[in-house]
């Protein structure tokens, strides 16, 4: 195993800082009069493994090579899953390990998926902790799309490569340079985010633990009402522009404090992502005038889809009660995503931007057989490996989603449950649709067996499929 001490290495840094942030809940329990041994004891295991795994590997040679950047990225989001579980197991509250490793992944891939009942009654320190798996998978997503992804070439993430010189090699020094910046870029908004919160009427707890799961995209709340509790458009408007916020690329952000002003107006991400919000609201503005029935209004209206688009799961009303036709339009809002490099999940824009030219020159070649159509992106042309990869990924992901709903189908659950808790799974949504898992209800009625199939489909969704699948494979084992 002498070849993966750097990902063992990497891993133990990583559960050391799990085990510190698990001491932050420990000052809500005093706050809040909940003082018991919980976080203290999970986060003793946790800095205790992290530490054995860290001087165990001291003689790594601080390379890492594309078999080891997909092990890593594997290992990093499971071991965090498993270890951000504890507090809950220790907890008072009584959760199984399903139950608790469920919430846990749920909370790191920002799903938002919940099996609490009763989240009203919850200790805070719970309700703190789930805010932080949240905000640091937010984080986590970001640093892994903008320096592991596109060197791993998973699903045309490779478009994003910060330079054309990138190898296996220089992925550990390059992100040690861009994550502390992106790691000021997404403290800040936060910060931001929590100001707004509180000024505009939220409690201080409320507003921290809020703010986190905003920028996050993540949508865990403190409130079985979601953002619906506080009854105040100024909260969700504030919502609404930070989750934005979180969705667009932060790669940008650094280009725009490196000089590049007009970046969040010429990204063609930004662009394409800021017209679905708008073409769907229209569209739904124009379907409730149509419909006089629609419980549809325009306040729902923009805060849903801003809210199902970026898989925040935040939730206002009951949006699944709103009649077929919009019920269809946010089930595919499911799976379109925020921009790549954001804190959002889905297939993500540009993959859609690019099988839109694909089949665009497609059909421009049957027209015109002659013709010689060259495939761009951003002006850039794109060759058909890249397209392929594109295109496979899409197949993927759609593939896996029918095999989910079948699955979860198999394990008792109606059609409704068993598609919609396929699609927010895969797509780290939160709330699904119908009376069990949607926007009024939750996950813990579902058999254990599908809480293992919806987590299953949380981590393969958040890491883009490929990065998982191809850990599957005898052939990546060999040398």
């Amino acid at each position: 195993m002498s070849n993966y001490k750097t990902v063992f290495f990497t891993l133990g840094i990583l559960q050391i800082i799990l085990g510190v942030f698990m001491l932050i809940p420990i000052i809500a329990q005093f706050i809040f009069n909940e003082v018991d041994s919980s976080f203290f004891a999970a986060s003793l295991v946790a800095i205790v493994f992290g530490t054995l795994f860290f001087l165990s590997n001291l003689d790594h040679d601080k390379k890492l090579s594309l078999q080891q950047a997909f092990l890593l990225t594997a290992l990093s989001w499971l071991s965090i899953a498993i270890f951000g579980s504890l507090p809950f197991i220790f907890s008072k509250i009584n959760f199984s390990f399903t139950n608790a490793f469920f919430e846990s992944m749920s909370g790191i891939t920002t799903t938002g998926s919940t099996i609490i009942s009763n989240l009203e009654n919850m200790p805070k320190s719970i309700l703190l902790w789930r805010a932080i798996l949240q905000w640091l998978g937010g984080i986590g997503i970001i640093v892994m799309a903008i320096t592991l992804m596109p060197i791993m070439n998973v699903g045309g993430m490779q478009l994003f490569k910060i330079s054309n010189n990138d190898s296996s090699e220089k992925i550990l020094p390059k992100s040690k340079e861009i994550a502390l910046r992106l790691i000021y870029i997404y403290l800040g908004l936060t910060i931001l985010c929590a100001i707004s919160y509180q000024v505009l009427g939220m409690n201080v707890f409320d507003s921290l633990t809020h703010s986190m799961t905003t920028i996050a995209t993540g949508g865990f709340s403190n409130y079985n009402d979601s953002i619906g509790y506080f009854n105040s458009i100024s909260i969700e408007i504030s919502a609404m522009i930070f989750i934005i916020l979180g969705s667009l690329p932060f790669i940008a952000y650094i280009k725009f404090l490196s000089g590049d002003k007009k970046i969040f107006f010429s990204d063609i991400q930004i662009k394409t992502f800021l017209k679905i919000i708008l073409a769907c609201i229209i569209i739904l503005t124009a379907y409730t005038i149509i419909d006089n029935s629609s419980q549809l209004n325009s306040r729902s209206i923009f805060f849903n889809v801003i809210s199902i688009l970026t898989g925040t799961g935040y939730v206002n009303s009951q949006f699944d009660s709103s009649g077929g036709f919009p019920l269809i339009l946010f089930f595919g809002l499911m799976f379109i995503g925020g921009c790549a490099g954001s804190t959002t999940c889905g297939i993500k824009i540009f993959r859609f931007q690019i099988l839109y030219s694909f089949i665009s020159n497609q059909l421009k070649k049957i027209i015109y057989p002659k013709g010689i159509f060259i495939l761009k992106y951003d002006k850039t042309p794109v060759d058909d490996k890249f397209v392929s990869s594109i295109i496979s990924f899409i197949y993927m992901y759609l593939v896996i989603f029918i095999l989910i709903t079948a699955l979860l189908s198999l394990t008792g659950l109606d059609f409704v449950t068993a598609i919609s808790g396929a699609a927010t799974s895969i797509s780290n949504v939160g709330p699904g649709l119908g009376s069990i898992i949607g926007p009024s209800g939750n996950f813990s009625s579902l058999p254990d067996i599908s809480k293992w199939i919806l987590t299953f489909g949380m981590i393969l969704g958040r890491l883009e499929i490929f990065a998982i699948l191809v850990l599957f494979l005898p052939s990546f084992w060999r040398n």
